[in-house]
């Protein structure tokens, strides 16, 4: 069932953004991947129920990734859990350039590492986080930090880059 829904969602996603609509940038085609799409299918993959997860925004955004919000972004989700003691944090952001990309890698890097050397405090909380993982493809960046969902989300990010058959 869970395999079906990942299905789904990728016909969903690949639909959202444009059917396989490309552009050039830097000499390479990237597709346009509507990042609020992706984030639902994560949220309904995971069961997350509305108001589980919180946007991240302002003065709390600069306290959990200085200097993020600096970048150029042409698209950016961030969530946290609204109340939980659970390790599910996500951000998912499209920069302008890919230079952009990596200056945003190397910030999400830092709170992984950050939690991951004890910020996060309990010991289930540390080891989510030390599993945690900054991905990129492109100018697509995501930080997906998730004790029980880590490998789905992470699946879920990089099934929109995949080459279409």
């Amino acid at each position: 069932m869970k395999r079906n829904a990942v299905w789904l969602l990728a016909a969903l996603l690949l639909l959202a953004s444009g059917c396989g609509g490309q552009r050039e940038e830097g000499g390479a085609e990237e597709a346009d991947i509507a990042l609020n799409t992706l984030y639902a299918g994560m949220e309904e993959l995971c069961g997350w129920e509305e108001g589980y997860m919180a946007d991240v925004e302002g003065e709390l955004l600069e306290g959990y990734y200085p200097g993020l919000s600096e970048i150029p972004a042409k698209q950016l989700i961030v969530k946290v859990p609204a109340m939980s003691s659970d390790v599910n944090e996500i951000v998912l952001m499209q920069g302008e350039t890919e230079e952009d990309a990596e200056s945003a890698v190397a910030i999400l890097q830092a709170r992984i590492d950050a939690q991951a050397e004890g910020g996060a405090w309990y010991p289930e909380s540390l080891e989510a986080w030390k599993a945690a993982k900054v991905l990129r493809e492109g100018t697509y960046v995501a930080l997906i930090a998730s004790g029980a969902h880590q490998e789905t989300l992470e699946e879920q990010f990089r099934l929109p880059f995949q080459p279409k058959e």
